[in-house]
């Protein structure tokens, strides 16, 4: 867009603008203020040249109103009068640049030039980014249910949820999960017809998804059954009772809508505030909710479902605690614990020195209980009648948190020993059955099956217990027959290669010369 008020520059300015540029540019001019802001309205310029003294609204002016609707106009400015006040106006506004009049061709084709290639990259990166959005949220809902299924599943490691939090860009450490549950129609505390909807849930499930995410800012799982677990994620650790209400009435009215949008019925049960890492237990809050109660929304907070605590008993010691125990994880186990045996110890200190024998016993039974569970200790019924004499005659909160820190760690090492033990059979029984085998036709898969586990868990273990994957071990126990059998018999080539496991000569061969550096004949004339 040309401004200015002689027209023998307009017509200066377009023979210039198209002589260089042709079709790549549309030219359009006016002569006033007023009638250059009507028509930036209309035309809404990729690039606007301006004379400061135009007839009514000057150019500096007429800038300032044509970048309150169009931000993205780059602006050159042209005048006949060297006056440095305009001049620094210009630069506060953004101008690209400022000309003076009678203008030099070169001048003018170089800042056209400088402007359209600042247009054209806006435009690359701008759609560079309209495509990578467009990718995110192609993949978006995959990786959301793949946090959902972890959380749900408890498949998952620390490294995991925060490898989530970063992708789908989630700052908060805590959140609750809904339950969203549909049917034909409720009766009672159930929905009708749970099989059903869930397929017309499948088919309308991008509307669903949408319609969820105008009400919450969530991250919401695929249909399972006729279900969809929601996860919002959240500051604090507490929800207060205002935020509660809130929250149930939005749900309820999102209920509504989902009823209004895909003639489906819904229930939403909603969960309490936990760890990111514990919202397995929120999601079954919400379902149990909604089982307790004939409402629409159920909160499990309004409900006599949970457990209250006395407000410093350390009850997010608890779950990781129990869980190093369970996961052999000596180092967490002993740092849980001993934060937990400082709060007991300050309790007993004050006087209350029974109740933290029988929290200690209780504790101790559950760690143990958790090793028999996980193979880590052969159970005997009367293995433990000397605990409760022995916790009656320490009288010292120190002496109980020694007992109590031996029993805990105890039971991870046994888990740690016996998986060790588990992992160490395995893989002396795999040794031997190669080592029997070896000049059989034998896969990975004959040795796990052997051993009776998993191909990928056994290939897993076996590199990290032995230091070579199944093939490369396989193939220097043959080596190494095959350097024996050539240096001390007189058997042929081919009954060597037949010995080792091997039904190609050509191909023994090649495997030696590759792992011994020299082919068999080589090896057999130099010993």
């Amino acid at each position: 867009m040309i401004a200015d008020d002689e027209g023998i520059v307009i017509d200066s300015m377009k023979f210039i603008i198209e002589k260089e540029f042709g079709d790549e540019c549309e030219v359009q001019y006016a002569k006033t203020g007023r009638s250059v802001i009507e028509l930036a309205e209309r035309f809404r310029p990729d690039i606007a040249v301006m004379d400061i003294h135009m007839p009514g609204i000057n150019g500096i002016e007429a800038i300032k109103e044509i970048k309150q609707f169009s931000a993205n106009t780059i602006f050159v400015v042209m005048s006949a009068y060297d006056k440095f006040d305009y001049a620094k106006e210009a630069i506060k506004l953004g101008v690209l640049e400022y000309i003076n009049k009678p203008m030099d061709k070169h001048k003018v084709v170089n800042v056209l030039r400088k402007a359209m290639e600042l247009i054209d990259g806006e435009r690359t990166k701008r759609s560079n980014e309209l495509m990578i959005k467009e990718k995110l949220e192609t993949i978006e809902p995959i990786i959301e249910n793949g946090l959902i299924y972890d959380i749900l599943l408890q498949e998952h490691f620390d490294e995991d949820i925060d490898s989530y939090k970063t992708i789908l860009g989630i700052n908060q450490d805590y959140g609750y999960m809904l339950a969203i549950v549909c049917g034909d129609s409720q009766e009672g505390n159930h929905m009708t017809n749970a099989i059903g909807s869930s397929v017309k849930v499948s088919g309308r499930y991008q509307e669903i998804r949408e319609g969820v995410k105008d009400y919450f800012d969530c991250k919401i799982g695929n249909v399972m059954a006729n279900k969809i677990a929601v996860l919002i994620p959240v500051d604090s650790s507490k929800m207060e009772y205002n935020e509660r209400t809130e929250l149930i009435d939005k749900a309820r009215e999102l209920t509504r809508v989902l009823k209004k949008k895909t003639d489906i019925s819904f229930r939403i049960g909603i969960g309490g505030v936990k760890p990111l890492r514990e919202l397995g237990e929120s999601y079954r809050e919400a379902l149990n909710a909604l089982i307790e109660t004939t409402g629409s929304v159920a909160h499990v907070d309004d409900l006599s479902l949970g457990c209250d605590y006395e407000e410093d008993y350390p009850i997010d010691l608890e779950k990781p605690m129990f869980d190093a125990v369970s996961n052999g994880d000596l180092n967490a186990t002993k740092v849980t614990a001993g934060k937990y045996a400082d709060w007991m110890c300050k309790r007993a200190n004050g006087g209350d020195l029974m109740s933290m024998r029988i929290k200690v016993l209780e504790f101790a039974l559950y760690a143990e209980k958790l090793a028999y569970l996980s193979g880590g200790r052969k159970y005997i019924y009367s293995g433990r009648d000397d605990y409760l004499p022995e916790l009656m005659q320490l009288n010292t909160s120190e002496g109980l948190r020694e007992w109590f820190m031996d029993k805990i760690t105890t039971a991870c090492r046994n888990v740690i020993s016996k998986r060790e033990e588990k992992s160490n059979d395995i893989i002396k029984t795999a040794r031997k059955y190669i080592d029997d085998n070896f000049a059989k036709d034998i896969s990975l898969d004959d040795v796990s099956r052997k051993v009776n586990i998993s191909p990928y868990y056994f290939s897993k273990i076996f590199k990290e217990e032995i230091g070579l994957n199944f093939i490369e071990y396989l193939t220097n126990i043959r080596m190494d027959k095959a350097k024996e059998l050539l240096t001390e018999s007189n058997m042929s080539m081919k009954e060597i290669c037949g010995a080792c496991g091997y039904t190609d000569p050509n191909y023994f061969s090649r495997s030696f010369k590759k792992n011994v550096g020299v082919t068999p004949t080589e090896y057999k004339e130099g010993k």
